[in-house]
């Protein structure tokens, strides 16, 4: 492993990610990386998403070759390196072996709240799309390799009591709690991708982490089917999260 501490959060989306990918790259300690894997993702499942051509003009499409930096030494001589991922972006036949040279977290939210938001913005709404089954199997190849069980956040602990839950996170990957993880300045950073135009008009207008609020609104028949396969999964890790 690299010198410092490097650490992978594997979430899905619709969730805190971005947030806390903000709260740590405003340590001064810390590089942030912003969904290393997503250019490959559109590259190899050609998903049209918003920019898709520009994101992989900008950003690198081979997977390898990211996978070599993410295991590298810590850009900028940071202390940390605080990678932001996304569960869905390990594709199926994707080797992941590299992980074991991380500290891999996960971020899970409930999938209720999950499917409510993915389908006010988009038509594909599957199990696949929360993130879960991917999540599940990252955890569970995580814990087998490492013989325990990794760190596991909630959004909603972590909405409720930021200070108390980021603390907490720090001291299982081995790094000091920095009260300049509480607030940031509004408006873009330079760890954002270059699709961040399109999703993070609403962390861009925060400064810090917002108080929960539960999601309102009925889920349709068709989600609803997806959300009994998806609780399941959701619930085997809430058991195991963390709590302040």
């Amino acid at each position: 492993m690299a010198d410092g501490v490097s650490i992978a959060m594997w979430s899905g989306p619709r969730n805190i990610s971005t947030a806390m990918m903000y709260s740590f790259d405003n340590r001064e300690d810390c590089f942030a990386s912003d969904e290393p894997l997503y250019a490959h993702y559109l590259a190899r499942t050609g998903i049209k998403h918003p920019d898709a051509d520009v994101v992989m003009a900008h950003h690198e499409t081979d997977a390898a070759t990211v996978v070599d930096y993410l295991t590298g030494e810590i850009p900028g001589s940071a202390g940390v390196w605080y990678q932001k991922h996304m569960c869905h972006h390990i594709i199926p036949e994707m080797e992941t072996g590299w992980l074991d040279s991380l500290h891999n977290c996960f971020l899970i939210r409930n999938p209720r709240e999950v499917l409510l938001s993915l389908s006010r913005i988009t038509d594909e709404v599957s199990l696949w799309s929360t993130g879960l089954p991917q999540q599940a199997r990252l955890l569970q190849q995580v814990a087998n390799e490492s013989g325990e069980v990794p760190p596991i956040l909630d959004a909603r602990d972590v909405l409720g009591d930021p200070r108390g839950m980021l603390g907490l996170l720090c001291e299982r990957v081995g790094i000091p709690f920095s009260e300049e993880m509480l607030s940031w300045r509004p408006g873009p950073r330079e760890c954002d991708g270059i699709w961040a135009e399109h999703w993070y008009d609403s962390v861009w207008s925060s400064t810090s982490f917002s108080p929960y609020r539960a999601r309102s609104g009925n889920l349709a028949p068709e989600h609803e089917a997806i959300l009994s396969e998806a609780l399941p999964l959701y619930e085997s890790m809430y058991s195991l999260r963390m709590t302040s």
